[in-house]
């Protein structure tokens, strides 16, 4: 499981041409990307990971604060292009993507444990669907955590 993770100040999904969800203010934009053989357990280990990871700046400056320290928000893409194979040629193969009925539970799960923390502060798009997603990178800062 890999989670693209990304400090924003702002950040939106839209389908089909409306606003299905986001945020305006601190918070994280989350790329989710499943493998087939990623389970349960490692959903777990990565939100709450993800929900502790200190990527905002505190008083002095330094990373030290979390997304539950700074009273943010998330919001819970699915990706699975994050699973891309570009070794070789210029078409990339997805084989080695979960497959949409082991990955769409796995998701869906991760939601259930973030939306558990945060509340109405977690926001997401819709698996497999085709999505325009906005967001104002703040640093840049962009992590790739994985389990």
């Amino acid at each position: 499981m890999r989670f693209l993770v990304q400090r924003v100040i702002g950040a939106s999904v839209d389908i089909d041409g409306a606003r299905f969800s986001g945020f305006e203010g601190p918070g994280l934009l989350v790329l989710c990307g499943i493998a087939p053989d990623d389970t349960p357990a490692k959903a777990d280990k990565l939100c709450a990971k993800l929900l502790k990871l200190r990527i905002f700046e505190d008083d002095r400056g330094a990373m030290n604060r979390s997304v539950l320290d700074v009273g943010g928000s998330v919001l819970f893409i699915s990706q699975f292009t994050l699973y891309a194979d570009t070794a070789s040629g210029n078409r990339p193969g997805f084989s080695t993507a979960a497959r949409p009925e082991v990955a769409e539970p796995l998701y869906e799960r991760c939601l259930a444990v973030l939306r558990a923390t945060l509340g109405d502060r977690l926001g997401h798009g819709r698996f497999g669907a085709e999505m325009e997603v906005r967001l104002l990178n703040h640093g840049p800062a962009t992590f790739l955590l994985e389990a």
